[in-house]
């Protein structure tokens, strides 16, 4: 039996790079309610007191950009100093600019068209080029590797207890980690949990404690998942006061693995926030997500990867590999002939995913913290499991050769 341990991470939304994801996907959403074929690039900084808005933006209409920074901020928590930002009195920031006209005639007609494929969905090329990867495995209702599934739960439930009053000392900033050992490459107890929770300076450590133990984690985790033997951190340092910008400059994009698979899978390095659908660095990774969590449905594997690529300007993929890490049930089927398969059965051009998923819709936001995969309880697209029927006819078909 081969033994292994794996960690990932997962943060609040108050955590200082999350909000300024989210400050970026509320711009992006609050353009593409009144434009949705706008081009947005926005990204942000936080620190001390300053919220900064930069990118590269394409659209006829007007949003306040001012008011929305102030309303996520005070949104999420940050209404004090205290807390380590107040959303009504801090400074803001905007350097705004259009989108290059070198980069945009390629998005608004591919490579394809101009060589004469008319058809919609090879219109648009892709924003950018770059690898994205997509992944699914077994070891949880959601398709997700446990790690990030159990750490984005506890943060979720960390704020869930923040703004419900049930612990009215705790402010916005928090981050999670747990530990799984796996035996035999499957998911056998929880190692060890990390919790550090920012709070006011009137509560002391122990209640601290035992407040989040009851009320976080033994509502969270699975008991038969603790045994006697694992480790609990909450708050290590014994102190979390300073937080936030305060504590930490924050940045959009800087959380891309929290966003996707907590390091259990590969990443292309692109971010997700504040982008329109056109940057295949969201769509790609959203359609790979989607094609792997199909190929784990379908019974073909245990585990599958997939990496598509893209050129910019260009809508089809130049390159899609498929792994299933040896644990694909068919003898005769390769990982090359499934990425033929998927390739017949899934479009991956750009305009088709963004049809496909519309894409065009200002629904980024609130994927904006605790991860854009697994998201099963926003009922996002890119998680529905509606293509395992037609990939199981395919198997049979290259399996009966």
């Amino acid at each position: 039996m081969s033994r292994k341990l794996f960690t990932s991470e997962s943060v609040t939304s108050g955590h200082p790079d999350k909000l300024c994801d989210y400050i970026s996907d509320k711009i992006l959403d609050s353009i593409l309610e009144k434009d949705p074929n706008a081009h947005v690039a926005c990204e942000v900084t936080a620190s001390m007191g300053l919220i900064h808005v930069m990118g590269e933006i394409n659209t006829d209409c007007y949003v306040d950009i001012n008011k929305i920074v102030r309303e996520v901020v005070t949104s999420v928590g940050y209404t004090s100093s205290d807390s380590g930002l107040d959303g009504n009195t801090c400074g803001v920031i905007v350097s705004i600019n259009s989108q290059s006209g070198d980069i945009n005639m390629g998005v608004c007609e591919s490579l394809e068209n101009k060589n004469g494929d008319t058809s919609p969905e090879s219109q648009i090329g892709a924003g950018d080029q770059g690898m994205m990867f997509g992944y699914a495995c077994n070891e949880t209702p959601e398709l997700m590797p446990m790690p990030i599934c159990l750490a984005h739960k506890l943060a979720k439930k960390l704020e869930e207890v923040r703004k419900n009053n049930i612990l009215n000392y705790l402010r916005p900033d928090g981050k999670t980690q747990v530990t799984v050992e796996y035996h035999d490459n499957i998911p056998k107890r929880v190692h060890n949990i990390i919790v550090s929770a920012q709070h006011s300076d009137n509560i002391n450590l122990e209640q601290i404690k035992s407040d989040i133990k009851k009320y976080v984690i033994n509502t969270v985790i699975d008991k038969n998942l603790i045994d006697e033997n694992t480790e609990i951190f909450i708050n290590p340092t014994g102190r979390f006061v300073i937080g936030g910008p305060m504590g930490d400059t924050g940045l959009t994009g800087r959380k891309i693995i929290v966003d996707t698979y907590g390091g259990y899978a590969c990443h292309g390095g692109g971010a997700f926030s504040g982008k329109d659908p056109t940057k295949v660095d969201r769509s790609g990774a959203y359609a790979a997500r989607y094609v792997a969590k199909n190929i784990v449905k379908s019974g073909v594997c245990d585990r599958c990867e997939v990496q598509i690529a893209y050129s910019i300007g260009v809508s089809r993929p130049v390159s899609i590999m498929i792994n299933t890490f040896g644990t694909c049930k068919y003898k005769n089927l390769t990982d090359e002939k499934l990425s033929d398969i998927v390739q017949e059965i899934f479009d991956l051009r750009v305009s088709s995913i963004i049809k496909n998923f519309d894409l065009r819709r200002p629904i980024y936001s609130q994927l904006s913290s605790y991860g854009h995969m697994g998201r099963e309880d926003l009922n996002v697209p890119w998680e529905k499991i509606d293509k395992t029927e037609i990939i199981q006819k395919y198997i049979k078909n290259i399996v009966q050769e």
